[in-house]
């Protein structure tokens, strides 16, 4: 699977009542494909994930590949337990993904071979991307491994370890190739990527791009500037409380006219004197891109 471009990582949008709201992921979707983004992540750790139950997850995917029509790659999350993992990878496959983005197995803390174990029984149903966060910590020996288990495609680093990445990459390259995908996974990434490309890792994620994309192509075309006036105040407003990672996406879509209504439990939404600070940093960010 060849990625390249910005990763758009959507939002699950929920309706009034806490229902899946089908139709407004796909417009969301839809207005995400006017960007031109490297591939779709759907009902990933933007997508409220770990709030999902396994029949939403599953509608979910199914809104992204009948929008998406193989316009660009779409990837699913799944994890957690092994048999939620399986039936996330199968509910997937069927409903047309490319591949799987695969979260920590929560709670359980095995052994090097039992992770490795967990990992090929769920890449033997789609291509997998490995997402190193929380409980997940590998070391370069062990990426070497998960490289060579068919299926196992990629990388997500959430950790933002500068020295075991840079060592991983190496390992990884030397041993396996340049096709095993690495790509950062902080939280708006954008603000680490110049640490990350002296890594030799040019994908990421991007959180922003999902409800600002001019922002994020402007960045990913070399607009320096963002850094400073945009990205940098946005991880001080996330940094304000547990959870913002998704609340600031969900609260800058429906500043820009999109209700994809409130995150779940136990996420909150953005105070109210937030939303203004994330309105004002948006009208920021656009007004540079838009000169």
């Amino acid at each position: 699977m060849n990625l390249s471009g910005v990763l758009f990582f959507p939002v699950t949008p929920f309706a009034a009542d806490g229902a899946l709201a089908e139709d407004v992921l796909a417009e969301h979707i839809g207005k995400g494909l006017a960007g031109d983004p490297g591939a779709v992540f759907v009902a990933c750790g933007t997508g409220e994930f770990s709030a999902l139950s396994q029949g939403e997850h599953a509608r979910a995917v199914r809104v992204a590949t009948d929008t998406v029509q193989g316009r660009v790659p779409v990837l699913a999350g799944a994890g957690g337990p092994l048999g939620a993992a399986l039936e996330q990878a199968r509910a997937a496959r069927a409903a047309g993904a490319d591949g799987l983005l695969l979260m920590p197995p929560y709670l359980a803390q095995g052994t090097r071979a039992g992770f490795v174990e967990y990992v090929r029984a769920v890449a033997a149903e789609l291509p997998v991307i490995v997402y190193q966060r929380g409980s997940v910590v590998l070391d370069p020996d062990v990426v070497v491994e998960l490289a060579r288990v068919p299926g196992v495609i990629g990388l997500k680093d959430g950790l933002g370890d500068v020295d075991r990445l840079q060592r991983t990459v190496l390992a990884v390259r030397r041993e396996v190739g340049r096709e095993f995908t690495f790509f950062n996974g902080l939280p708006t990434a954008e603000l680490t990527m110049p640490a990350y490309r002296g890594l030799g890792v040019e994908l990421y994620s991007s959180a922003v791009f999902a409800f600002a994309p001019e922002i994020a192509v402007a960045y990913f075309h070399g607009d320096d500037r963002l850094l400073d006036a945009f990205y940098a105040p946005l991880v001080e407003l996330r940094s304000k409380a547990p959870g913002y990672a998704v609340s600031l996406v969900k609260a800058g879509l429906r500043l820009r006219g999109l209700d994809v209504g409130k995150v779940r439990a136990p996420l909150t939404d953005l105070t109210p004197e937030h939303v203004d600070e994330l309105d004002a940093l948006i009208e920021t960010g656009l007004r540079l891109v838009t000169r």
